[in-house]
């Protein structure tokens, strides 16, 4: 399955990258599950991000690797793989991309996962889909000129 979000800013390229830090990544989280932060070493090739998710009754650890990053004319990214996921997924792949696009600066959350099965694929698009919907009026208010 596939999520793919595009959020205007009003900060430059530079200045997007340069807030990818773990103030931002507490500030994007959703109400619900809150998580606490075990690990979060940055956005570069090689780096790591691990939380817990706390679901009330039980809790779930997620460890991502950046796999990959890149800073080109126009577009900054990294890309983190889940290494261990909570156990509703089974693959996920998050590609943040920061383009420059007609003079506008653009967040955009590109995001391929899958879970145990098809059905569940689809079950839970809907809660993930929100869930980073969430995160547009943060980023306009962190990058705000």
């Amino acid at each position: 399955m596939n999520i793919f979000l595009k959020t205007s800013v009003e900060k430059s390229i530079q200045e997007v990258w340069d807030g990818f830090d773990e103030k931002l990544f507490k500030a994007l989280a959703p109400p619900f599950p809150p998580f606490r932060v075990l690990r979060f070493d940055g956005c570069l090739t090689g780096d790591k991000v691990g939380i817990e998710l706390d679901f009330i009754f039980f809790k779930q650890n997620w460890e991502s690797d950046i796999i990959e990053h890149q800073k080109a004319d126009g577009e900054y990214f990294f890309v983190d793989k889940g290494s261990k996921l909570p156990f509703f997924l089974s693959t996920w792949l998050h590609k943040h991309r920061i383009v420059r696009e007609n003079g506008q600066t653009y967040i955009i959350d590109d995001i391929k996962y899958k879970t145990p099965n098809i059905i569940l694929d689809f079950l839970i698009y809907p809660v993930l889909y929100l869930q980073f919907l969430y995160r547009k009026p943060i980023y306009r208010r962190y990058f705000k000129a």
